[in-house]
């Protein structure tokens, strides 16, 4: 948690005070709305708001566990203002700015087992710091925005170098068909490379495109 804590210093993130804080730094951009997809879902998430990079974590994260488990990831909680803090929250957690997430805890060992493997792995890369916290049972994930985001660039650079995919961040105005259509490519192929189950994209989500 020290380690998030800095990361959020390191990152000038604001430590957002109340409901009409989230709503603005919402407005900003600064803060992206997550929502249910094909791969993960949302339970009992008062402010489903997160970090642009939270969100593209959530969305690679929960479309390769449901490839792995079969089963969707469920998220329980994103942002949390100062003032929506549970009793019981540590003083350095960073739910406040935005650059956390909690999954809930499978009952699949598998699942458990699998996702356990893929966040220490991603700890080692120095890119999250995981938690996994008993009451309730879930795992706390802070994702370190600009670690995180550089880590994914890389990936989508060495994907790209073999002529697979590439990574675009969404404008105001766009559309699944105008960057289909911009990139060579179709608004199926983007959903389904996304686990996209309809047509709905906000602003500031990044998209993998693939290949031409």
């Amino acid at each position: 948690m020290d380690r998030a804590y800095q990361a959020a210093q390191a990152h000038d993130f604001t430590f957002i005070r109340d409901v009409k804080q989230v709503q603005r730094f919402v407005n900003g951009g600064y803060l992206v709305r997550v929502r249910s997809g094909r791969h993960h879902e949302l339970h009992g998430v008062s402010f489903p708001y997160a970090r642009p990079e939270v969100a593209l974590f959530i969305q690679r994260l929960s479309n390769q566990y449901r490839n792995a488990c079969g089963e969707k990831l469920v998220v329980t909680s994103l942002t949390r203002p100062l003032n929506r803090q549970p009793r019981n929250a540590s003083e350095f957690s960073v739910h406040p700015t935005g650059m956390a997430v909690d999954l809930r805890r499978s009952g699949s060992r598998a699942c458990r087992s699998w996702l356990e493997r893929v966040l220490i792995s991603l700890e080692k890369s120095g890119v999250v710091e995981a938690t996994r916290e008993r009451y309730p049972a879930h795992y706390h994930v802070a994702v370190f925005p600009r670690q995180y985001g550089n880590y994914v660039e890389r990936l989508v650079a060495r994907d790209g170098a073999r002529g697979a995919k590439s990574r675009y961040t969404v404008r105001s105005g766009d559309s699944l068909w105008t960057i289909a259509r911009r990139h060579g490519t179709t608004v199926v192929k983007l959903q389904a490379t996304n686990g996209l189950s309809g047509s709905r994209i906000y602003r500031g989500q990044v998209l993998t495109v693939p290949g031409r």
